[in-house]
């Protein structure tokens, strides 16, 4: 695996996941629907998982696969959740606009 590594070489995983997590910042700051927002943030936390395998092969070591690993089972927790609150706001207010959202203040 660590040959992969080498061929491939470290930059290149660096670079990949600068690029995914931009296109994850830009998704969050400039997009107005829910579910293109929690998308993009799925993005930026895989960009920052698949460097966190990238620099725990280049290391040769196991603990940052295993905290990828929970990152991704809290993420699912976090999906969820956060498809659960979207579906309930949709059935009241019929939309999913995260302008319009602004209106949920109690």
């Amino acid at each position: 695996m660590n040959n992969i590594l080498n061929q491939i070489g470290i930059e290149n995983y660096i670079f990949l996941c600068v690029i995914l997590f931009c296109i994850g910042v830009f998704g969050v700051l400039y997009r107005r629907n829910a579910i293109i927002v929690f998308m993009s943030i799925e993005i930026m936390l895989n960009a920052v998982n698949l460097l966190f395998v990238a620099f725990s092969t280049y290391h040769q070591d196991a603990q940052g696969q295993i905290f990828v690993f929970f990152s991704m089972a809290v993420a699912a927790a976090e999906v969820a959740v956060g498809l659960a609150i979207l579906v309930s706001i949709f059935k009241n207010m019929n939309t999913i606009d995260v302008g319009k959202l602004k209106n949920l203040k109690g």
